[in-house]
């Protein structure tokens, strides 16, 4: 069953399967982008550490972008949308807006995985 701990991470919650590349929460899954899922995963494998935009997209797009570029911006807005939709009618508006909010931006830096 170790195998099985590697492959699904858990995160504030939210269940991310490295096989099948789903998020799941309360009983309800989504199937995240490839890129979606990939910053979401990164993200939280340094939780509490500030990512920049530019470390973002060399490692999830994989080559540099123009930095002034706001494909994170909007990558990051579909995930805590798809979060947000997980979580309707599961929990209090309060607690999915928290969850939602697992990715926090931070103002002229990038974005940093906020644990729950």
């Amino acid at each position: 069953m170790a195998g099985d701990r590697q492959n699904t991470l858990d995160v504030g919650g939210l269940k991310l399967d490295r096989i099948t590349r789903e998020v799941s929460s309360h009983g309800r899954s989504a199937e995240p982008t490839t890129r979606e899922f990939s910053l979401l995963e990164y993200l939280r494998r340094s939780p509490g550490q500030v990512i920049t935009r530019a470390q973002i997209l060399e490692h999830v797009w994989g080559y540099d972008f123009d930095p002034s570029t706001n494909v994170v911006d909007v990558c990051v807005k579909r995930i805590r949308s798809k979060i947000t939709l997980l979580d309707d009618g599961a929990v209090s508006v309060t607690e999915s807006a928290q969850r939602a909010s697992t990715i926090e931006s931070v103002r002229g830096a990038g974005y940093r995985f906020r644990p729950q």
